[in-house]
């Protein structure tokens, strides 16, 4: 017998009043709705003013009652399951999560350009927030108020305003910076996919595997960040040497 705290056998397509979900999924008819609000969960199966609700709905509700027990926020888990599989069963949501769960920035925070501009200590410029929207780092939540999407590049940024950097240079830079850094992501992703991966696919996608998958997963963000950071360190020093030798020729010779 399948419990209430259990994901439905695949092969199982029987629907659900909104009251029957909650109950098989161990939640509160105000949850699902809450969460169908957020778009947590796909829409169901209408007929008439009834909806109808499928395993997939099953399994992204368990899915997020674990997460919430794990400590997640639900605008973490919206962020985990945004890019997620609609119809996704309970193995391929959980798979999505444990791949993606890792690489998520921070919890966002939300903020005003006022405020913005403060911490900066630079004036408010309504351009440099549309700089910062196009860079993906925020996004508009209204006239007024703003969403840091990743807080810790944020202040990193403030960090080299400090500096004595100008806005309008910090913004070029980091829309190269960005560039590459994509790039590189997708290098170091590749070669997941083309390895561990596809040995996993080949071998049938075993669900025993799907930890050691997690766990690799994992581990690669560390490995990955070390040796970004050690190459960059090199290939600053680098760089660094070159620019001051040529600027302290030119100075020399006025």
């Amino acid at each position: 017998m399948v419990t209430a705290a259990e994901p439905m056998p695949d092969g199982e397509d029987r629907e659900f009043t909104v009251d029957q979900l909650a109950a098989r999924a161990g939640v509160t008819v105000r949850n699902v709705r809450a969460y169908s609000a957020r778009g947590l969960l796909p829409p169901p199966r209408m007929v008439g003013r009834t909806g109808y609700y499928g395993r997939e709905h099953v399994a992204r509700l368990l899915l997020v009652r674990e997460m919430l027990a794990e400590g997640y926020t639900l605008a973490m888990i919206e962020r985990t399951l945004t890019a997620a599989p609609a119809m996704g069963s309970s193995v391929t949501l959980a798979l999505h999560r444990a791949l993606l769960a890792p690489w998520l920035p921070p919890e966002p925070e939300l903020t005003t350009g006022a405020e913005l501009a403060a911490r900066a200590g630079v004036p408010e410029d309504p351009a440099v927030v549309d700089s910062l929207v196009e860079l993906g780092l925020v996004e508009r939540v209204d006239e007024t108020h703003l969403r840091v999407l990743d807080p810790a590049l944020l202040t990193a940024g403030i960090q080299v305003l400090a500096l004595g950097v100008p806005v309008t240079a910090l913004v070029t830079a980091q829309m190269q910076v960005t560039e590459h850094v994509r790039e590189i992501a997708r290098t170091y992703v590749q070669m997941f996919v083309d390895t561990r991966w596809q040995a996993w696919v080949d071998a049938g996608a075993p669900p025993d595997q799907i930890e050691e998958i997690r766990a690799t997963v994992a581990r690669l963000q560390p490995v990955a960040a070390q040796a970004l950071l050690a190459a960059f360190r090199t290939e600053m020093a680098g760089t660094v040497q070159d620019a001051v030798e040529a600027a302290l020729s030119r100075l020399g010779e006025s």
